[in-house]
């Protein structure tokens, strides 16, 4: 290969294996060494990855505060909460194609009895922070979604533990978490067994209504439930998850999840007036809104609109009336979103809707307002603002109700003020609020001077310094974390360099002959600083009370440092030899290193804006082929065949991230898959005698190889054909076959074992492995990303034929007869050392592996996770499952790139642990990058993007380990040209 050594050396490149002094047992210990980083890298990227959420997403909970009760008498006995589940706002309120509105019943309450807006929720719009949010008042930290759907990882107050009973009813995934600890609930749920995918899902609506239905009915023959019917401050919760599941099986719009609508809006009408005949009395109120939303694909998760915006209807006891309004125009109304940028979003036509007043809220909002409305104290960790809109209160009730909702808020500040000075050496006190109890003594003044509205000013202001405050101590640490977690990353990636240097580079003798002239006291003098510096630390930190965590970063920091510490001579001896290079080299290694820093800019650039691909493949193609000319003269159609390839690939990122809907495309996709295994089948047989392709041509003869080629081939099809059947029965049944989901699991696994027992020449194999994942993405795919896979192939059979280039004339060309190439082959793996040009591998890794991100969507947002496509395996709601379908099709294309990966780094003769470990100090650039964009302020979908693209790129380390050993079965046994090959005037 042309090129000196990774850091700009050159001369002879020494065998990784025999440059180690001491044989085998100084290998021994590099590969110790090695096991030990790639654990340590495991555990700093899960430490590190943690740090974010106390940094920007400490858990607002904290206990030890008393609520604040109301001063005045509510109007209502009892509230109604009912939720649909996953019904995002326009679907509910605009009419069908024919005019009609589905929701006639609240339609009807929105104009004639109550008031309604748009709630917002905040990513994660998944269901269980959705209904925290609308039920306990407070944003959930986002970790706690990982901690799934049933378990709390804290206990918190909720209206539910406020009220004196609650009877809730629906899905065996929300109901727990907010009854299973209030010993005054009644609450059931019906099996997950119930949650079919592949069923019309409006039946666990009804099931709800039923079995509340079924409780009053009960009542008029049980005294003791009719006593707890009859008591004040009652909270009912109907969980309705029709829409959801509609939703993610048939897109929100279909006429299944249209018709969905109908069915909540009619089990509301059922509810309303089943209440009513029984208590007669004028004292329920009624709330009627949702937890998230759904995209088009039938997803959710994201920041997107159609995730965050979902409806709100309020009607019945101390609701206030409908104010109509006299113009239709609109202007802002004053309504700030948790981040506090602007509602600016008016009122659409066709909802029919502009000549009545719009009250819309934060979801968290709702909480204090259902708890206002039955006069029960607000949940003592909410964070919502009372929306007065709502209420049917007169000025001095305004007030009270705001003045509770304020000093709740404001008990939150001061206990959060309290705890930090309590453990803190030196505590930073929230200057505006020192003097918070004037604040209160003067909203006392005007309430007691009957001036109502310079008191709710002073409750909006007191309330809003409050929330500040709150904010303040949630990212108290910020500085002091930020800079370590910083300092840790770079720590690790200058550790990392150190060692790839050392193992598998020529200047690692260096280190070698450093290490017999350094004194071992100097590196003992540095490992007893490292301890008492962490001692120290550690000691300071367990005075202040500092989580668990906060050790575990600062520990780890210290002893990246330490290591780096310890190897100073090593270090200086390298800066020696880069400083005594000429211009030439110098000037080299400054121009490789600015355009991977570039290139890595572009991939964190391609997060935001997938389209950029586009761009890059189009110029990469053009590039490429131009490469290969000046290579090797006269492979025009190898040429055109790599510019034609990226620019099919460019196509996909073009697309829409939202993928329709499209099994004929799918059904296609198969025969082209086959295809494309015949025509490499016939490379593999018919350049045998070309010099260039015989670095990865090599075919067996053998029956048994051509029978496997066969089976594959066969394979491939039935998948294809269990597409059209399974999903066209499935659409016209409503039921997958017990026989479809065997036959579809049967294909998919068979065809994935296969590729063990293929030929083992570059192509082969690799041809082998394309056609063995390919029945499973298949049977994954519900559009175009099935001619991505393809597309993708091509463009992974371009990296080979442009490194055999490379290889072609780097090493042979004029020097070595190729007609020796294929006496030569054989087992033999040594790798030579590290050059600088390598580190093109790499980079041209990340770029693919990126595209294996978002050639078909977005991977980074939560929303991406695309559910319908696992419906010709499992129908039945089993969300590890279907988590687990859903991640393995994103993960084939990965494996397809790293095994391409794999076989490139046993072409050349480059070790493939030192190929990995730079990939890892690559991804650490970009993650430094995404750990100053993440951000907890802003828009709602830049706040889950932030959070996602920092999560990809720390778990990347691990991801790809694990990638690398699923791979290595697969790829392990691949013949190369021997080494022997690799001798010539290149090296």
């Amino acid at each position: 290969m042309a090129g000196g050594g990774i850091l700009g050396g050159g001369g002879a490149s020494l065998s990784a294996t025999d440059r180690r002094i001491g044989g085998r047992s100084c290998l021994q210990e590099v590969k110790r060494r090695e096991r030990w980083l790639v654990a340590l890298g495991i555990a700093l990227h899960a430490v590190y990855m943690l740090s974010i959420f106390d940094i920007y997403f400490k858990t607002p909970i904290v206990h030890g505060m008393d609520p604040v009760p109301q001063r005045f008498s509510p109007s209502a006995k009892r509230l109604v909460l009912l939720v649909a589940d996953g019904l995002r706002a326009d679907k509910f309120f605009e009419p069908d194609s024919g005019g009609r509105f589905r929701a006639p019943f609240l339609r009807s309450v929105m104009k004639e009895m109550g008031r309604w807006g748009v709630s917002h929720a905040r990513p994660p719009t998944e269901s269980r922070p959705g209904h925290v949010a609308i039920i306990a008042g407070f944003y959930e930290d986002p970790s706690a979604v990982t901690k799934g759907w049933k378990a709390n990882p804290v206990e918190f107050d909720s209206v539910f533990n406020r009220s004196r009973h609650t009877f809730a009813f629906g899905s065996p995934d929300i109901v727990p978490i907010f009854c299973r600890s209030v010993p005054q609930s009644t609450w059931a749920t019906y099996p997950h067994e119930y949650e079919d995918f592949a069923s019309d899902a409006s039946f666990l609506d009804q099931w709800s209504f039923d079995q509340f239905h079924g409780l009053l009915s009960r009542s008029n023959d049980d005294p003791k439930l009719k006593q707890i019917l009859q008591q004040d401050k009652l909270v009912i919760f109907l969980h309705l998850l029709g829409c959801d599941t509609n939703g993610h099986a048939h897109r929100p719009y279909s006429s299944i999840y249209l018709n969905n609508v109908k069915v909540v809006d009619k089990i509301a009408e059922d509810v309303y007036n089943l209440l009513e005949s029984y208590f007669n009395d004028n004292k329920t109120a009624y709330i009627f809104t949702a937890d998230h939303g759904m995209s088009d694909k039938g997803s959710h998760g994201d920041g997107h609109p159609s995730n965050t915006d979902t409806p709100l209807v309020a009607w019945g006891a101390g609701i206030k009336n409908p104010r109509r309004l006299i113009s239709d125009s609109h202007s802002d109304d004053g309504f700030r979103f948790v981040d506090d940028h602007k509602h600016d979003m008016p009122t659409p036509i066709e909802w029919g809707l502009r000549g009545i007043e719009r009250v819309d809220v934060n979801q968290a909002d709702i909480a204090p307002l259902m708890a206002t409305i039955v006069g029960l104290p607000c949940p003592v960790n909410s964070v919502g603002n009372l929306p007065l809109g709502y209420l049917s209160l007169n000025k001095a009730e305004e007030v009270e109700a705001a003045l509770a909702n304020t000093k709740q808020i404001l008990n939150q500040f001061l206990r959060k003020s309290q705890l930090k000075q309590s453990t803190s050496l030196y505590f930073r006190p929230y200057k505006p609020l020192e003097d918070y109890s004037s604040f209160l003594g003067q909203i006392e003044e005007f309430i007691d001077a009957r001036d109502y509205e310079s008191a709710m000013k002073a409750c909006h202001t007191l309330r809003s310094m409050s929330l500040a405050g709150l904010h303040y101590f949630q990212t108290y640490d910020w500085l002091m974390l930020m800079t370590i977690i910083t300092l840790g990353y770079v720590g690790w990636m200058v550790n990392l360099i150190l060692h790839v240097v050392q193992s598998y580079t020529f200047l690692g003798n260096l280190f070698l002959k450093k290490k017999q002239e350094s004194s071992h006291k100097i590196t003992k003098k540095v490992y007893l600083g490292g301890c008492l510096l962490m001692s120290l630390s550690s000691f300071i930190l367990y005075l202040e009370s500092s989580p668990v965590l906060y050790h575990a970063y600062v520990s780890m920091t210290i002893f990246l440092w330490t290591q780096i510490l310890s190897k100073l001579q090593f270090i200086n001896a390298i800066w020696k030899e880069i400083s005594t290079k000429n211009f030439k080299s110098s000037a080299k290694l400054i121009a490789i290193l600015m355009m991977s820093l570039i290139i890595l800019e572009f991939l964190v650039a391609s997060f935001s804006d997938r389209k950029l691909y586009t761009w890059f493949f189009l110029i990469a193609g053009l590039l490429a082929a131009s490469h290969i000319f000046l290579l090797v003269p006269g492979r025009y159609m190898m040429a055109l065949y790599i510019c034609l390839s990226c620019w099919f690939l460019s196509i996909f990122t073009s697309m829409p991230a939202e993928i329709p809907d499209n099994n004929p495309l799918v059904f296609a996709s198969g025969f082209l898959i086959v295809l494309l295994g015949m025509a490499s089948r016939w490379l593999d047989s018919s350049r045998a005698g070309d010099k260039l392709w015989l670095y990865i041509v090599r075919i067996s003869k053998t029956s048994q190889f051509h029978l496997l080629f066969v089976v594959q081939a066969i394979l491939v099809v039935l998948s294809s054909l269990m597409v059209w059947l399974s999903t066209s029965h499935r659409a016209a049944n409503k039921e997958l076959l017990p026989v479809h989901q065997l036959t579809n699991w049967s294909i998919a696994v068979v065809s994935m074992v296969i590729p063990l027992f293929s030929p083992v020449s570059i192509l082969s194999r690799l041809t082998s492995i394309f056609l063995g994942f390919a029945p499973p993405f298949l049977l994954l795919s519900i559009g175009y990303e099935a001619v991505f896979y393809s597309a993708f192939a091509l463009v992974l059979m371009g990296w080979m034929l442009l490194e055999c280039a490379n290889l072609y004339s780097a090493e042979y060309q004029g020097s070595l007869h190729v007609r020796n190439l294929e006496d030569n082959l054989s087992g033999d793996d040594k790798a030579r050392s590290l050059q600088l040009s390598d580190l093109r591998i790499p980079l041209i890794f990340m770029v693919l592996f990126n595209i294996a991100f978002f050639g078909t969507g977005n991977f980074a947002s939560i929303a991406s996770f695309e559910i319908s496509s696992v419906y010709r395996f499992i129908t039945i709601f089993s969300p590890f499952l279907m988590a687990a379908l859903l991640i393995f099709k994103l993960f084939i294309p990965f494996l397809l790139v790293i095994c391409v990966f794999s076989a490139i780094t046993k072409l050349i003769r480059i070790p493939r642990l030192g190929c990995y470990f730079l990939v890892i100090i690559l991804s650490d650039v970009m993650t430094i990058h995404f750990f100053f964009l993440v951000r907890n302020t802003g828009s709602w979908m830049e706040i889950g993007n932030s959070i996602s693209h920092f999560g990809i790129m720390s778990a990347q380390v691990v991801f790809i380990l694990l990638l690398f050993a699923l791979t290595n079965i697969y790829t392990k046994d691949i013949e190369v040209p021997s080494a022997k090959l690799f001798s010539g005037k290149a090296t």
